[in-house]
């Protein structure tokens, strides 16, 4: 069975590689990484993610930015999406449904165990 495909958008570099070290760990999993918006669009054009983790401020194209180019292409439209944001507390994420638009939204203060759950259950399958 191959792994399924994850893409990492995040302008802290640190940050992406932890998260790819520990989502790796599940052996379930291939993760890509990109450090602005620009890149993160042609990655997801080039290996066809099966989801996305995505911070929602970044320079130049933010999250929402993002998400608006992902949208307007049909090839791509359809890619799962998991804001990952430090604008919020974990015990803040519920009530900020409408900042989302109905996407997945996690503090990037989530455990380990919580991002591979919300992976799991927002994954393509």
């Amino acid at each position: 069975m191959s792994k399924k495909k994850i893409l990492i958008i995040d302008d802290e570099e640190n940050f992406c590689n932890l998260l790819r070290k520990n989502v790796e760990k599940t052996n379930e999993f291939e993760v890509y990484t990109a450090t602005n918006g620009d890149d993160g669009i042609n990655l997801i054009k080039q290996i066809r993610p099966d989801l996305i983790l995505l911070d929602v401020i970044m320079p130049g194209l933010d999250g929402g930015d993002v998400v608006s180019l992902i949208r307007s292409d049909n090839s791509i439209k359809d890619t799962p999406i998991i804001f990952l944001t430090s604008l919020v507390r974990k015990n803040e994420v519920g009530s900020q449904a409408s900042f989302t638009k109905g996407y997945a939204l996690l503090a990037k203060t989530v455990t380990v165990g919580e991002l591979i759950a919300c992976i799991k259950e927002n994954i393509r399958k």
